[in-house]
Order: structure tokens, then sequence, then C-alpha cells
């Protein structure tokens, strides 16, 4: 099984993770999360293939997402509006993704990435 992997490559845990999946043979495509930022369509299907809260897929420590203000904003937006504004900007994403037929994992994990093929 071949995987995507969308990444942001000056962010250290993306290389982290970009090394497990080298030293664990997995096979994937890489994608630059800023250069080629995620469409709504894109982010809606791996949200609801993910079976995570929305939520989790914003990087809530980053800056563009604390100089929004969207702590205080996102409870009150509708789920378009976030998968809108997700889409905008792909530092408002949370990284590294990986995604796959049946899987859609945010963020690096080592213990949920073991059991990729």
């Amino acid at each position: 099984m071949s995987y995507l992997f969308v990444e942001y490559p000056k962010c250290s845990t993306c290389q982290k993770a970009k090394k497990f999946l080298l030293e664990h043979g997995v096979t994937f495509e890489d994608r630059h999360i800023v250069e080629q930022t995620p469409t709504k369509e894109e982010l809606k299907a791996w949200y609801e293939k993910s079976g995570l809260p929305l939520k989790r897929f914003f990087n809530t420590s980053g800056l563009v997402y604390k100089d929004l203000g969207l702590k205080e904003k996102l409870p009150q937006m509708s789920e378009e509006e976030q998968l809108e504004l997700l889409s905008s900007n792909g530092m408002l994403i949370k990284r590294p993704l990986l995604i796959g037929d049946d899987v859609v994992l945010v963020g690096f994990k080592p213990t949920e990435w073991e059991t990729l093929k």
C-alpha cells in the first residue's frame, strides 16, 4: 500500500515521521503542505475517514492559529467554515498527515504508526 505524506519539511516532527516511514519501508508520496495546501474537499474526506474531531486537524500550537484567535472562534464556526479556513492556509493544518486507503493519521505518534505496511 502507498500513502500520501503531507508535511512541512522544516517541521522537526515531520522530519521524524519521514525518517520513521523510510526506516520501516513504507511507500509514500511526499507533499508540501504550504506549496500544495490540501483542498477543502480533500480535508473533508480525510476528516470523515479519520473519525477524529475536526479540531484535531488544526495546528493549535502554530502562530497563524494564535494570531487569528481561533481558540475562541472555532467553537462558533460551522464545519463548513472550519474546512474553508483550513484549506486557505497550510500552516493552519496539523502536520504531518498520513493518508492511506483505510487510514488517516494526524500528527506523529510512533505507536499509532507502528501498524503501517
